[in-house]
């Protein structure tokens, strides 16, 4: 027997939503004030970018709630765009992201204050952002505004990961907010490679089942992905490769139908 296993969305309440946004935004926050002119300078690790740079961006991401909440709605009436088909679809907007980061970056010279000043406007919005009856535009299809601040979710998660490893600042991630990044990308996978030949378990947070195959209903399933919340992250966004994941002890993978999920990544660009 084969097939994709048929999942109801998953849930995110908001009061867990905000805390989890509130929470890593100020770890943001405090890491930003710690860096100085050298730090600013050093490489990020992303392609063509500076940590000045990454922290123009992560101002942009926590700006983008009230600034989407302040333009008119989108003409459409219900989502078009889901957390999944955001996770693998938001790197086809790269360009226009990096072009915005490169211009924040030269346009802003204290990107501490910057970051501050965003996490502000945030607060003030913060009620109405954690909304499932409010939809927001953007450039993949309106968006119910929950989903929209899980996604900056996200994204904070990820680039706090990436300032970390830049700057040597560790930028604390926040437990909600990691729990909701490694849901997010493991239902991605799953809705991109539907199945239920293989189990990918990211404990304490998740486990979802994926790939097409034989469907096992007993006991531990023959193929098995385990690995920790920080490695399935940077598996997931292309920060880290299957096999230096596997070298380092960091990802068991079990069963034949296991290697296969290494052609799945990453999600999220």
């Amino acid at each position: 027997m084969s097939g994709a296993v048929r999942r109801k969305p998953r849930a995110y309440p908001p009061d867990r939503v905000r805390d989890a946004l509130l929470g890593q935004v100020e770890s943001v926050r405090l890491a930003a004030r710690q860096l100085d002119a050298e730090r600013l300078a050093a490489p990020s690790g992303l392609p063509g970018w500076d940590v000045r740079t990454l922290l123009a961006h992560l101002a942009g991401q926590i700006d983008a709630l009230p600034r989407l909440l302040a333009e008119p709605p989108p003409a459409a009436t219900r989502p078009e765009t889901d957390l999944n088909r955001w996770t693998v679809s938001v790197a086809s907007l790269a360009d226009k992201t990096d072009a915005r980061a490169r211009s924040d970056a030269a346009a802003t010279a204290d990107q501490a204050a910057a970051i501050d000043a965003a996490a502000e406007e945030l607060e003030a919005v913060l009620e109405t952002a954690v909304r499932e009856d409010v939809l927001l535009p953007h450039d993949l299809g309106a968006m119910r505004a929950l989903d929209f601040t899980v996604t900056r979710v996200v994204e904070l998660v990820v680039h706090s990961d990436d300032l970390t490893r830049a700057t040597g600042v560790p930028v604390r991630l926040h437990r909600q907010a990691m729990a909701a990044t490694a849901r997010v990308l493991a239902d991605a996978l799953a809705a991109k490679a539907p199945g239920a030949s293989t189990e990918v378990r990211v404990p304490p947070f998740v486990a979802v089942q994926c790939l097409p195959g034989p469907r096992h209903t007993r006991g531990t399933p023959p193929n098995v992905v385990e690995t920790d919340p920080v490695t399935w992250m940077r598996l997931a966004t292309g920060r880290l490769s299957w096999e230096k994941a596997v070298a380092s002890g960091r990802l068991k993978a079990s069963g034949e139908r296991a290697a296969a999920l290494a052609a799945e990544l990453p999600l999220l660009g």
